[in-house]
């Protein structure tokens, strides 16, 4: 049954009892006139005026009733909508949006306390992924594809242009080279090539390198000399003399060769971070990095790519995106549940929360109240309030027929009461 049924509904009923009353004062005009006849006579007459008045007070409140003088006194809901929006939102404020009230309802229900409850359910946590995972599968279908793949795009090319790489180069080294760390790398280079040197197939490569090289540049000479033995001699000579030169420099932190690099590394770092042609450069590889079609195809096909893998893993039975919601729920269930300080402290971080954010929050509400109630038709408004209140106010009706016929006998009988006593 709708609002607009109970009302009417209620309506015909108030209408009910005053056509009973009207109808048993008919009835008196034709019965013998006794005392008993007087008795519903009054009754009847006093619910009658009960009923019209209370009439009255009710449609008054809604809509215009033409009756010379009092008329003015009506349409109060239309003509004070102004006042009883201003007046509402600031009941609401007051009862129900004030800081306190909401400070004490947190107080009252214990909401961390409450989420660890829920949380520590393995069903709750396992509804939890699935809602999330849905919610997920539809923020998907919802993003616009091409504003996504050009927000990405626009935010690789403001990192690329905002970084300077020569200078930022020139400081990463500077770290990495901070306390002699640069030669902890010379190191680790010696070791390498003196491992290099030390390998066969490294110096059958030196060997063979000096035999071309006899070939190709003394040719006459070559036949005549044992061009092989002298690659082997000539490969094992080099490695000797470069694997002592290796040697002489990994035992000594003072060697010459540690200085030069010593040297070169700072000029290299200060010219990183101060010389115009790496800083050239520098503009030279940014330049080439934004207008690469690779990269901006890349950056293109990322967000399609990314957005097709989320989507699999979503509607994929063993998802691992669920099954990492469900336990990070079950988790943060069991640590609040476990832990009464770190309720405690997010009860508190929420009462906080809410002391700074019921003001402004309240303010905002109770003005879009009364905003909304003020730009409401008058006559939408008072069919609005009719249509949800309307129902209850017919008892006042109802009421009033009845007390009034109530307090007509009880002045028909105290006036009969010389002759009845």
């Amino acid at each position: 049954m709708t609002k607009a049924t109970e009302l009417r509904q209620s309506k015909l009923l108030a209408l009910a009892f005053l056509a009973g009353a009207a109808l048993l004062f008919v009835l008196t005009l034709f019965l013998p006139q006794n005392w008993w006849t007087g008795l519903l006579r009054a009754f009847s007459e006093a619910a009658m005026v009960g009923a019209l008045a209370d009439w009255f007070a009710v449609v008054a409140l809604f809509r215009r009733v033409p009756i010379p003088i009092v008329s003015r006194h009506t349409e109060i809901i239309p003509k004070n909508k102004e006042r009883i929006a201003d007046n509402l939102a600031r009941f609401v404020h007051e009862k129900f949006l004030d800081t306190e009230s909401i400070v004490r309802l947190i107080q009252r229900h214990d909401p961390a306390q409450k989420v660890a409850d829920w949380l520590v359910q393995p069903a709750n946590t396992a509804l939890l992924g699935q809602q999330l995972v849905r919610v997920g599968g539809w923020m998907l279908d919802f993003i616009e594809d091409g504003a996504v793949q050009g927000l990405l795009r626009r935010a690789v090319h403001a990192m690329v242009n905002s970084v300077d790489l020569s200078t930022s180069a020139g400081t990463i080294l500077e770290s990495l080279t901070r306390d002699g760390r640069h030669q902890e790398l010379l190191d680790e280079g010696i070791m390498q090539l003196a491992r290099l040197l030390d390998n066969q197939d490294t110096q059958a490569t030196i060997s063979q390198g000096i035999v071309d090289w006899l070939r190709e540049d003394y040719a006459f000479i070559e036949r005549m000399l044992p061009s092989e033995l002298i690659g082997r001699k000539g490969a094992d000579l080099a490695v000797r003399l470069a694997s002592g030169i290796l040697n002489k420099v990994a035992a000594d932190p003072r060697h010459p060769l540690r200085q030069r690099f010593d040297v070169f590394t700072a000029e290299f770092i200060e010219r990183l971070k101060a010389d115009p042609a790496f800083a050239a450069k520098a503009d030279e590889i940014k330049a080439y990095l934004l207008g690469d079609e690779t990269l901006n195809g890349y950056l293109a096909t990322l967000w399609g790519e990314l957005k097709d893998w989320v989507r699999r893993d979503l509607h994929s039975e063993d998802s691992a995106l669920r099954r990492r919601l469900v336990a990070t729920g079950a988790w943060i269930g069991q640590v609040l549940a476990e832990d009464p300080q770190l309720r405690a402290s997010l009860n508190e971080s929420l009462e906080a929360a809410a002391r700074g954010a019921a003001p402004e929050f309240a303010g905002f509400l109770t003005r879009h109240i009364a905003d909304t109630v003020k730009q409401w038709d008058d006559r939408e408004m008072s069919e609005q309030i009719e249509l949800n209140i309307g129902k209850d106010l017919q008892y006042i009706r109802i009421n009033g027929t009845l007390v009034g016929g109530l307090i007509g006998v009880t002045l028909y009988l105290l006036s009969q009461a010389p002759a009845l006593f």
